[in-house]
């Protein structure tokens, strides 16, 4: 289904923008896991609108309630449901929208598929959808800590000409992150790029960036050739948000630049293991994680809808000039940390439950 992802753990999210709620259901959890509401909420408070001067001015305290498969703060092994009511929703400002198809949104696309399409929000295609992937990655991400030890740290790399530098990808953790507004732990650059929102949204413009995301102790073996493979789930992962263009791992179209020589990465014995001397593979060979950090970036274009004026036409063909209302987000990419790492947790819990299936 196209609302669904994931094999053995798997989710299925529901709701617009702008209905009575959003959520998840999500089979697949293992039994007597311990887990309670607070364990999912913290990933939804880094993602909720309404947190800080850069984001959208829709105030959301998106509270999770858990509706079932989970018992006396046990998970029972059942699908687990779980719903976040929409508060602050504002289906008026879209009135004047409806019968305009707004410039690079899915408004027209929507309409095209189904013949109808929400009409206010963006519905389906409205980044409210990724609460219900937040919600199940928190689920995913603490299975994976607490039987593996697997970390999975996203972060703000880049806003418009904005580059963060200097960042260690065996230390870089979610405290530094969330030390500055725009999530970005080289505190220099995320002035700058602080600025650059700021100014887009002066302008009633928008900006995109970038997200870097690693995964660290991630065992070698995981990843399902040849279509499945590892960072082929994860492109699938990352591309099936909102907003998002490109999708890059390791040394990526820099990679294209070097000679073999240059790219190899030789393995070596280290701390008690084959590792790797470099890692321009980003973690992956031949689809299959070896055993070193998985890292990898996420492109995410400038928000479609804008405060300008725009030309357009109608979907009956008719000229006319849009200036979108409501309120968005004049960039995207602070926000879009706790998903990066919720869709991250979500690929590799299902692919370590593959994996245990073979052994």
């Amino acid at each position: 289904m196209s609302s669904s992802f994931g094999r053995l753990f798997k989710i299925s999210t529901f709701g617009e923008s702008h209905c009575a709620g959003v959520g998840v259901v999500v089979d697949g959890v293992p039994p007597r896991m311990k887990l309670c509401e607070a364990d999912i909420q913290k990933q939804l408070n880094r993602r909720r609108p309404g947190g800080n001067k850069l984001g959208t001015e829709r105030n959301e305290a998106d509270q999770v309630q858990i509706l079932s498969g989970v018992e006396n703060g046990l998970t029972l092994g059942t699908p687990i449901g779980m719903l976040v009511r929409n508060k602050d929703q504002r289906p008026g400002d879209y009135g004047s929208m409806s019968e305009i198809p707004r410039p690079s949104h899915a408004d027209y696309t929507y309409r095209a598929k189904y013949g109808i399409h929400a009409s206010s929000g963006g519905g389906r295609s409205s980044a409210r959808e990724t609460i219900g992937r937040v919600a199940s990655g928190a689920i995913a991400e603490k299975f994976l800590l607490e039987q593996y030890g697997i970390e999975i740290v996203a972060w703000v790399s880049s806003v418009g000409h904005q580059d963060a530098t200097g960042i260690d990808l065996e230390t870089v953790s979610r405290e530094q992150v969330d030390a500055s507004d725009v999530r970005c732990p080289d505190l220099v650059a995320a002035q700058k790029m602080t600025k650059e929102i700021v100014a887009a949204r002066a302008d009633k413009d928008s900006i995109g960036g970038v997200v870097t995301c690693v995964c660290r102790n991630l065992p070698a073996g995981l990843g399902e050739p040849v279509f499945d493979r590892l960072e082929a789930k994860l492109a699938h992962a990352m591309l099936s948000l909102p907003a998002t263009k490109g999708f890059e791992i390791g040394s990526g179209f820099e990679g294209t630049r070097m000679r073999g020589s240059a790219h190899n990465d030789p393995f070596v014995k280290k701390d008690g293991r084959i590792g790797t001397l470099t890692n321009c593979s980003g973690g992956v060979q031949g689809g299959i994680s070896n055993g070193e950090p998985v890292y990898f970036r996420v492109a995410f274009k400038p928000p479609a809808t804008i405060g300008q004026e725009q030309p357009t036409v109608d979907y009956a063909g008719k000229e006319t000039v849009l200036a979108a209302k409501g309120r968005h987000d004049p960039c995207v990419v602070p926000r879009a940390v706790p998903i990066v790492e919720a869709m991250t947790a979500l690929v590799v819990a299902d692919l370590v439950l593959i994996q245990k299936m073979r052994v």
